[in-house]
């Protein structure tokens, strides 16, 4: 049969998402009967508070079920802005744009900005949609590697500024990073300032992990001086709230960005969920408690992974955040995660997937009793 689609030549320039694919991978071999300890997912193993359902239900109940105004309804956007100007942000709600989930308000940023041939400038380890969504507008790629100095950027600035010029159109920083939990300093972030004052370059700062911290500050980039005009913030509901499923997240920019970008939302998403939005106001509003809980509960993990990993000789670069952690495996890191979930049932993402070639990420969002199990079978299957 021959194929009557005529393909897009901006969808070849893209794979599908490796952590999904692993993902998929570990929920088709759970759906055979095998007990996968799974590693892969960047999901918080936690319920939605249960306040955030009961206001969810509520507005389906007050009948919130249709069209909202595309960038989202006033009472979110305003709380959004409040919560902004709580980290130092200078934000007004008509500088927002509510979506459909953070990942959304990358893309819509990404088209926004870029032109085919832009050049456009990763961090690596680099979260793997940041790279597809630079292709999809047409941008040409730049890369810092953050491997050789612990996943942190201040050591590697003198790097980011032999990459960077004037031909730079963006540069995306995440901080805490997926897929490494690092937290970027400020004396980092004021580098990011001054180079991208300098050559005069867009900063997305997406700060989906920003709530879950441990030993470090998080600083947002646009509270620095210089920044307000160039930086968009990226955030969202997921990973503070465990509200993946729910899908909101949202966009911030000074100028003429809103404007601009909410054409590309006007024509693609309309707006983001009725009630879903309205949950968001008391997720920001109400929820410290059970952030809090989280955020306990993912410390105390990452430092008993760290724990487990030194008794069987694995050194690893502790992050400040996120629920992430990158072990180092074979020079095939590929060839090391199929091993890891067809003989010993964990599910690890490739390094090579964030460009961190000779790593394998895994996520603690976990019970202790499953991370110790899957070092367990890490280990009597010498994959450590």
């Amino acid at each position: 049969m021959t194929d009557a689609y005529d393909f897009s030549e901006r969808i070849g320039r893209v794979e599908p998402s490796a952590t999904l694919a692993i993902s998929n991978l570990a929920a088709e071999k759970e759906a055979e009967g095998a007990d996968i300890v799974d590693l892969s997912v960047g999901e918080p193993d936690f319920d939605t508070p249960e306040n955030v359902v009961e206001a969810g239900k509520d507005a389906l109940d007050a009948g919130h079920t249709g069209y909202t105004s595309s960038n989202g309804i006033p009472e979110l956007k305003e709380a959004i802005a409040a919560k902004l100007r709580g980290t130092g942000i200078d934000a007004d709600a008509d500088e927002v744009i509510v979506t459909p989930g953070g990942k959304q308000a990358l893309y819509e940023t990404f088209q926004t900005l870029i032109d085919d041939g832009d050049e456009v400038v990763l961090l690596d380890p680099a979260w793997v949609s940041y790279e597809a969504m630079a292709k999809l507008a047409g941008g040409d790629l730049s890369r810092v590697d953050l491997a050789p100095h612990g996943f942190q950027l201040e050591p590697a600035l003198d790097e980011l500024a032999e990459t960077v010029s004037d031909d730079t159109q963006l540069l995306v920083v995440n901080s805490p990073s997926n897929p490494t939990g690092a937290v970027f300093s400020e004396a980092a972030l004021e580098g990011v300032r001054d180079l991208a004052v300098e050559h005069d370059i867009a900063v997305i700062s997406d700060e989906i992990y920003e709530q879950i911290v441990y030993d470090a500050e998080h600083v947002s980039l646009a509270s620095l001086d210089g920044m307000a005009d160039r930086t968009i913030t990226i955030n969202g509901f997921s990973k503070a709230y465990s509200m993946t499923g729910w899908r909101l997240g949202y966009l911030h920019a000074k100028g003429d960005f809103v404007g601009q970008a909410g054409k590309l939302h006007s024509h693609s998403v309309s707006c983001a969920v009725n009630f879903v939005q309205r949950a968001g106001v008391e997720a920001l509003e109400n929820t410290d408690e059970s952030v809090e809980e989280m955020r306990q509960a993912f410390a105390a993990r990452r430092d008993l992974l760290v724990d487990l990993f030194d008794e069987h000789g694995v050194d690893v670069d502790v992050g400040d955040g996120a629920f992430y952690m990158m072990i180092p495996v074979d020079d095939d890191d590929q060839a090391w995660c199929e091993a890891a979930i067809e003989e010993a049932s964990v599910a690890c993402v490739p390094g090579s997937a964030f460009n961190a070639p000779g790593h394998a990420r895994i996520s603690y969002a976990a019970s202790e009793d499953r991370l110790r199990e899957a070092v367990d079978r890490l280990v009597s299957n010498d994959l450590l």
